[in-house]
């Protein structure tokens, strides 16, 4: 997987460089090599949440270090793989909170901001169910959960951080954000 990984960094870095618009890009290359990755091994489920896992990974990284935007790029990368994902039969709720947990980690690792990439990976969740006709509540609750998941995993500091952004965002479902925040259901 290293290649998948030296490939998608060197493409964004390449074309968000000199890319308008940056949101385009990072979903058209993050589709494309999360299809390209699933296609070439076998055991889909297991190798398409790898391929996401490496593919959201790696694209955070080349876009961050491009200084190119870190929110357009991260709803790109995460609408791009769940579009890649339901292309090549891996689960969309599934590759939502994958991919917006690995943008929390990788966002974490590097230094940006935990808050901010959470709320565009659901944003990016939220988008890619109206590209592939999938239920936008299911995505982006799984992406809310992946993102709190992955903070938690991270420490305390970022499970508050990450909760107050997803909370203080106007553009995201709050019905569900609340739900699973305070456990209660419908």
């Amino acid at each position: 997987m290293s290649n998948l990984v030296d490939d998608i960094k060197n493409a964004l870095s390449s074309v968000v460089s000199g890319a308008g618009d940056v949101l385009s890009t990072a979903q058209g290359v993050a589709r494309e090599n999360v299809v390209k990755a699933v296609q070439g091994v076998s055991g889909v489920a297991t190798t398409g949440v790898q391929a996401i896992t490496d593919v959201v990974g790696s694209g955070v990284e080349a876009v961050s270090s491009t200084g190119a935007s870190l929110t357009d790029g991260v709803v790109g990368l995460v609408r791009g793989a769940i579009d890649g994902a339901k292309d090549v039969g891996v689960d969309s709720t599934q590759a939502a909170g994958e991919a917006a947990s690995t943008a929390v980690k990788t966002a974490s690792k590097i230094g940006a901001d935990v808050g901010i990439v959470a709320v565009s990976s659901v944003t990016g969740a939220i988008q890619a169910a109206g590209d592939i006709g999938a239920d936008t509540g299911e995505l982006a609750k799984s992406a809310v959960l992946g993102a709190i998941r992955a903070a938690d995993e991270i420490g305390t500091e970022a499970g508050s951080l990450v909760r107050k952004a997803l909370l203080n965002t106007v553009a995201l479902p709050h019905d569900i954000i609340d739900a699973l925040l305070t456990g209660k259901t419908e």
